[in-house]
């Protein structure tokens, strides 16, 4: 396959370019080399380390245009989503530290203040530019300071409705300026040469002198003046709405101006040079961008090739051959096929449609299947009335977003009980992406909500056995599930069905681990450990984490010691319910909590992230085996079978198995 790639090596001027400074010293010629080699280093880059390609390719010309015109950090770049800031670190100093892109010690993959002075503001989720861009250019109006603030807004955002609540109410900053990155001209098509021949029009500097002579001479002539220049006004915003459909922006008070060729990097930068002084109202810029521009497979497939891992140059995949096996793919492929067999399903993501693997759902079962764009919120709410209407819906989101719609969660579907399944995608840590990303608060928001059944597989035949279950139970209920493939060792547990599996012991244990999810191996290759040195602990596999399994606490009653690992938030996670439930229950074993504090979470690898908050095999060997003392005590004939490659040794207890079934636990 062709990948139209430029020769790496050939980033001369992107070399000398240290600070946004160094862009402005440039001639015309010179920035659209500079677009050039950063769009061949970026594709390079991207190619070795993994990140987000298709979106920063197509916003190359933007970036390097507002860098020409602006100055940062008095000028404040706010992006929305920020995946496509990546030529902004190269022209703000961080060329370097591409090398390791979204690796620990590395630089993130979005916009981060701390990392530099030229980030304005954090932006991992979609639509939140605008309301932030508001805020710093009032910030500024209110502290007297000078700047402006440019927000840059992909089309996309406009599915998602925060974006019009901070259109209305943009006030009359004369100090904001929104950019439209429009590559799916979804807003507004192009109107034409006349439209351009405007555009170009307007933003010549004789523009604005002829303008503000005019203007002043009205001003000064007695009884007609002001009449005259009303009635040229209001001439003028007719033909303008005629000619560029601007009626949305020009009605909520935004000087509006395009569409604009984006990748035109040289008429860019004198249309932001034109308003840089002479700006009387938010102005709105509407630019026309092609995601992926430069780089043909992009152009092509942008979706593919919206964030990626490393992939060879030179031996590029077929986007049209399925990927490689993962949890989402799975999920896909069963639920499309459960969609044959029941008339009623119905499948709902946000944007995400490849991300979720629904795209099989997709182009089986197209009348049942909608994305709502960037929406989460209406997502779940449209979901609540499909139910209410006797459909049955899955909501299929990556844990990260689904953050966005938990009130109506709360409020629209478990207040009336409805039969909403959520397809948590992502969930636990997420590599790579960082603190903007990471699926570690869904665990603990639902377990707040009274008979909300959670189940979390650990891999993939618990997936497709309870994805089963969940589809024919009523209620709300959510299936969680973690990005990528499942772990080889997981992978050879298969599926009991129970809600709880228990892995005992070569001998009597004093200590238990109870875990769910992909934190299961670590856990299992913790207890491995500690049995080479003597220290002997049953795991507990939770698969149903809410409510908690019947029979759980009692099982777990005669340990000395119980560790509760999870790849979740510390407060208010899974494993604070199990501790306050055997409080309740007058449990005296010392009961230790690991799980991530809801800070400090850097981009890195899954493997990094979990030896930094204590949850990796190591970690927790270490924390079986010091102070080590073993004692006899009753437990649970709940054992079913050994820690793999160990022999099966079961607790004896007069107790009855207590893992229940998953009739008694839904």
């Amino acid at each position: 396959m062709h990948t139209g790639r430029k020769d790496v090596r050939d980033t001369s001027l992107l070399d000398t370019i240290r600070s946004p400074g160094d862009v402005k010293r440039l001639s015309p010629e010179q920035m659209v080399q500079l677009c050039g080699e950063v769009r061949a280093f970026l594709i390079d880059s991207v190619s070795k380390t993994g990140g987000h390609l298709s979106s920063n390719l197509g916003t190359i010309e933007l970036t390097v245009a507002l860098h020409r015109v602006f100055t940062t950090p008095r000028d404040q770049i706010v992006w929305d989503v920020g995946h496509q800031c990546y030529t902004h670190k190269l022209l703000t100093g961080r060329k370097e530290g591409f090398a390791r892109l979204r690796r620990a010690d590395g630089i993130s993959g979005f916009p981060c203040p701390e990392e530099s002075v030229h980030d304005a503001f954090i932006a991992g989720h979609g639509n939140t530019s605008l309301s932030a861009a508001l805020g710093l250019a009032q910030a500024k109006k209110l502290r007297g300071e000078p700047g402006k603030v440019i927000a840059i807004v992909g089309d996309g955002a406009f599915t998602g409705g925060m974006i019009y609540e901070g259109m209305n109410n943009i006030q009359c900053l004369n100090n904001l300026i929104v950019v439209l990155n429009d590559n799916k001209m979804s807003i507004s098509k192009n109107v034409g040469s006349v439209a351009q021949y405007l555009t170009r029009l307007r933003t010549d500097p004789r523009y604005f002198k002829a303008k503000r002579d005019v203007e002043s001479l009205l001003d000064q002539t007695p009884f007609v003046g002001g009449a005259i220049k009303t009635t040229i006004q209001t001439a003028k915003s007719v033909v303008r709405r005629a000619l560029y459909h601007s009626t949305m922006f020009e009605e909520m008070g935004f000087q509006y101006v395009g569409p604009v060729d984006g990748h035109d990097v040289r008429e860019l930068a004198a249309l932001f040079d034109a308003y840089r002084q002479e700006q009387s109202a938010p102005l709105f810029v509407h630019i026309l961008t092609k995601k992926g521009k430069g780089f043909p497979p992009a152009e092509e497939n942008p979706g593919e090739y919206h964030g990626v891992s490393a992939f060879d140059l030179d031996h590029l995949t077929n986007p049209d051959i399925a990927p490689d096996s993962s949890f989402s793919t799975v999920f896909g492929r069963q639920l499309a096929a459960d969609g044959a067999r029941d008339p009623k399903l119905c499948a709902i993501t946000a944007a995400m449609k490849y991300g979720t693997s629904l795209q099989y759902f997709y182009k089986q079962h197209r009348e049942r299947f909608f994305d709502v764009g960037m929406a989460e919120q209406h997502a779940v709410t449209f979901a609540a009335g499909l139910a209410a209407g006797g459909m049955r819906p899955v909501v299929s989101i990556y844990s990260t977003f689904l953050q966005r719609g938990y009130d109506q969660i709360i409020h629209d579907v478990n207040l009336q009980r409805l039969n909403v399944l959520f397809a948590v995608d992502r969930a636990g840590l997420v590599p790579g992406d960082g603190e903007t990303h990471q699926g570690i608060y869904d665990a603990a928001f639902f377990s707040e909500l009274s008979g909300f059944c959670v189940v979390s597989p650990c891999n993939y035949a618990e997936l497709s056995h309870w994805l089963e279950v969940l589809l024919q139970t009523d209620g709300p209920r959510a299936l969680r599930y973690p990005r990528g493939g499942e772990d080889e060792t997981l992978a050879a547990l298969g599926c009991t069905g129970r809600p709880f599996d228990v892995f005992s012991a070569p001998h009597l244990a004093d200590a238990a681990l109870v875990t769910y999810g992909a934190q299961t191996a670590p856990v299992l290759e913790a207890a491995r450990r500690a049995t080479e040195q003597g220290v002997f602990a049953d795991v507990y596999k939770l698969t149903v984490i809410h409510p908690l399994p019947q029979g759980l606490c009692e099982a777990l009653h005669g340990y000395r010691r119980i560790i509760f690992a999870e790849e979740g938030i510390q407060h208010g996670g899974i494993g604070e319910h199990l501790a306050s439930a055997l409080l309740a229950q007058g449990c005296k074993a010392v009961f230790r909590h690991i799980a991530v504090p809801n800070l400090g979470l850097l981009h890195a690898g899954v493997d990094e992230l979990r030896a930094r908050f204590g949850l990796d095999a190591a970690s927790l060997a270490a924390m079986l085996t010091k102070g080590n003392a073993s004692a006899a005590g009753d437990g649970a004939d709940v054992l079913c079978r050994g820690l793999p490659g160990q022999e099966r040794c079961p607790r004896q207890s007069t107790a009855e198995n207590t893992t229940g079934s998953q009739g008694e636990n839904l």
